[in-house]
C-alpha cells in the first residue's frame, strides 16, 4: 500500500563521490531526493543525477546552517529527512521512519548515532548520548543560525525512534582533523561575530577542561586508545578556535 505521507530526503555534498551511491540506495523510501552540493570537484554531481528522484543544486558554501535551510526551502513535501553522508541509512530505520510518517505524533524526531572512528565502534567519549533530529516537518522546524554543529529548532512536540544509525565519520586521521580545523574557524567566526575576546584562559583552561572532560567526565578513558585520540583531538580544536579568533581581530590569514 502506498504511504499516504510523502516525504523528501535532503542532504548537503562536497566530494563524496566515494559514498554517494550507497547513500542514496538507503534512501530507497523516500519521493525524492534534494542534493545541495558546494561545486565538487570529483563526480559527485555526476553520479547522483544519474537517479530518477535526485534533483541537484549547486549553491556556493558559506555555513552549514544557510545551506541545509536552503535544501529545506527545495522540498516539495512537507515531511523531510535529513541525514549526513556519513550516516548509514539502515533499513530498519527507514522502517520505522516509513511507519511513524503514516501517523505523525510529533513534529520532529530523534535517531540517536552510534559513533565509528579508526574501525571501532566508540561507545563513550560523550557519544553514549548522541541524538539528532533527522526526520521532522518542514513547516515547524528550521536549522538555527550556528555557522557550524548546527541544531534544528523544533516548534512542538518531538520524539526519538527507537532504532540507531551508524555513524562513519572516520575517513583518515588528516581527513577528522581537516574537518575539526574547519569546525574551529567557523566557530571562531561565531564568536568574532558576538564580540567575543580570547583570553589566556580560553587558550589553557578551555583546551584542558575538553580534554579531561571528554576523556575523564564522559568515559573516553573506556574507548581505549582511541577515546585518548578523540579526546586530545578535540582539545586542540578548542585550542585552534581561540588562535583563529585571535587571528581575526590580529587581521592575520
Amino acid at each position: 500500500m502506498e504511504n499516504p505521507t510523502k516525504i523528501s530526503a535532503l542532504a548537503i555534498t562536497l566530494n563524496e563521490a566515494h559514498n554517494i551511491e550507497a547513500y542514496l540506495k538507503g534512501l530507497w523510501f523516500a519521493d525524492e531526493i534534494v542534493i545541495v552540493d558546494s561545486f565538487s570537484s570529483d563526480e559527485t554531481v555526476a553520479l547522483a543525477s544519474k537517479h530518477e528522484k535526485v534533483k541537484v543544486y549547486q549553491r556556493k558554501f558559506d555555513n552549514f546552517s544557510s545551506q541545509k535551510n536552503f535544501a529545506i526551502s527545495k522540498a516539495n513535501n512537507d515531511w523531510v529527512t535529513f541525514f549526513d553522508l556519513d550516516e548509514e541509512i539502515t533499513p530498519a530505520v527507514a522502517m520505522e521512519i516509513l511507519q511513524v510518517s503514516k501517523k505523525p505524533k510529533a513534529i520532529a524526531y530523534f535517531v540517536k548515532r552510534d559513533y565509528n572512528f579508526m574501525g571501532k565502534r566508540i561507545k563513550y567519549s560523550g557519544f553514549q548520548t548522541d541524538y539528532v533530529i533527522r526526520f521532522f516537518n518542514k513547516n515547524k522546524c528550521r536549522y538555527n543560525s550556528n555557522l557550524v554543529h548546527e541544531t534544528i529548532d523544533a516548534n512542538g512536540k518531538t520524539e526519538k525512534l527507537s532504532h540507531s544509525v551508524p555513524h562513519h565519520t572516520y575517513k583518515s586521521f588528516d581527513h577528522y582533523t581537516g574537518k575539526l580545523h574547519q569546525y574551529s574557524e567557523l566557530q571562531a567566526k561565531m564568536l568574532y561575530e558576538k564580540g567575543k575576546k580570547p583570553t589566556l584562559y580560553h587558550f589553557l583552561f578551555r583546551p584542558w577542561y575538553r580534554f579531561w572532560h571528554q576523556y575523564v567526565i564522559r568515559l573516553g578513558v573506556l574507548d581505549g586508545k582511541e577515546g585518548f585520540i578523540l579526546a586530545y583531538v578535540s582539545a586542540f580544536s578548542v585550542f585552534k578556535r581561540y588562535v583563529n579568533l585571535w587571528l581575526l581581530y590580529r587581521k592575520i590569514n
